[in-house]
């Protein structure tokens, strides 16, 4: 049976890119995690009504560090500074465990 012709751009560059290379995915889905806790810090602090200066303050660093944390390539997440931040804006911290998916699928 003949393979099958891929057109999809996405799928191209799955296959190309990822396909068959463990060590790729792993790092995709590491840049992922770091965006995903990026965007989520800075959704929380913005939905606070509050500047990176003032919640540096609330949580006793500097603005320079939630600027860090912010960044979706800061790779240096800790769980206590994460649970700092959690509890100056009134969240509780929960760490899930989920499935990988494909990366075709996001």
């Amino acid at each position: 049976m003949p393979e099958k012709k891929i057109s999809n751009a996405l799928e191209i560059l799955h296959q190309d890119i990822y396909e068959g290379r463990p060590e790729r995915i792993a790092e995709l889905e590491a840049a992922r995690m770091n965006d995903d806790v990026a965007r989520k810090i800075r959704e929380l602090r913005e939905a606070a009504n509050l500047t990176q200066r003032q919640l540096a303050t609330l949580v006793d660093t500097q603005a320079s560090v939630i600027c860090r944390l912010e960044d979706a390539d800061y790779e240096g997440h800790s769980l206590a500074m994460l649970n700092r931040i959690a509890t100056a804006l009134n969240q509780r911290l929960s760490i899930n465990f989920v499935p990988l998916t494909s990366s075709r699928s996001r």
